[in-house]
């Protein structure tokens, strides 16, 4: 069993991470930001991720708040005949601060490989944003016991891409099993594996004790406490309740 490692636990401010997935419309992200606004501050950092036709406004709304805000994918290439994609530096133009990389969706939906991924994040640092990698696995690894080698071998990939930059990144567990079907796992579950990732990170950073590991799957404001209350949780990835101020701030107020 993976200790958990605390000696950057009592200095990490937490992160509270929207992902409103592929939702949304104009009246209705005005309405949640102003919400959110008027809601906070919190303790903890927070941030939304948009779909990317939407980042214009939100970025506008956002204006001179503490509410950060990130896109949900960026290509791993600068500029060049890539129809459809957004590069980092059209992100970063915009002032963007965070960018999901890896999401389960996008691996399974869109085949992406841990190699495409870790390129992913190192096009997000090239251009001073940070990407948040996202590892997790499926039900069936979890039930033949491979959940320890997919979520390594996940991160692995960024880790060799990156080097020293690994302690750039935001690391986010996310079982597939967890997310949007409303099953969590258990505090003691979740803590087990963001250990196994903070190992791993150590062995790649000295300065891992200060990343930030976050979980994500079905977290809602009746277990997000438990949850941001263990060792090498650092804060949430947060799908659907992201959507709906009330939850969204409760979460945020459950993290420090």
């Amino acid at each position: 069993m993976v200790m958990a490692d605390t000696r950057g636990a009592a200095r990490r401010r937490q992160l509270v991470v929207g992902n409103w997935k592929m939702n949304g419309s104009r009246a209705a992200n005005a309405e949640l930001l102003a919400a959110l606004r008027a809601a906070g501050p919190w303790v903890a950092e927070v941030a939304v991720c948009a779909p990317s036709v939407y980042l214009a406004d939100v970025a506008l709304s956002l204006q001179g708040d503490s509410i950060a805000w990130g896109a949900q994918d960026c290509s791993p290439f600068d500029a060049g005949a890539y129809t459809g994609d957004v590069s980092a530096a059209m992100l970063a133009e915009f002032g963007c601060r965070y960018v999901l990389a890896g999401h389960s969706e996008r691996r399974a939906m869109h085949a992406e490989s841990d190699q495409l991924v870790a390129d992913k994040a190192k096009a997000a640092l090239a251009h001073r944003l940070t990407p948040i990698v996202c590892v997790g696995e499926t039900l069936a690894e979890r039930e033949a016991g491979q959940t320890e080698g997919v979520v390594k071998r996940q991160l692995s990939a960024v880790i060799h891409t990156l080097g020293h930059c690994i302690s750039q990144v935001v690391v986010a567990y996310e079982p597939v099993w967890a997310i949007g079907t409303g099953k969590t796992a258990s505090p003691e579950q979740a803590q087990a594996v963001h250990a196994v990732l903070r190992s791993q990170l150590m062995a790649a950073s000295e300065h891992a004790g200060d990343m930030k590991i976050l979980y994500g799957g079905s977290v809602k404001p009746d277990n997000a406490a438990i949850l941001f209350a263990q060792p090498d949780i650092d804060g949430g990835l947060i799908g659907g309740a992201s959507l709906k101020a009330a939850d969204f701030a409760a979460i945020c107020r459950a993290a420090h």
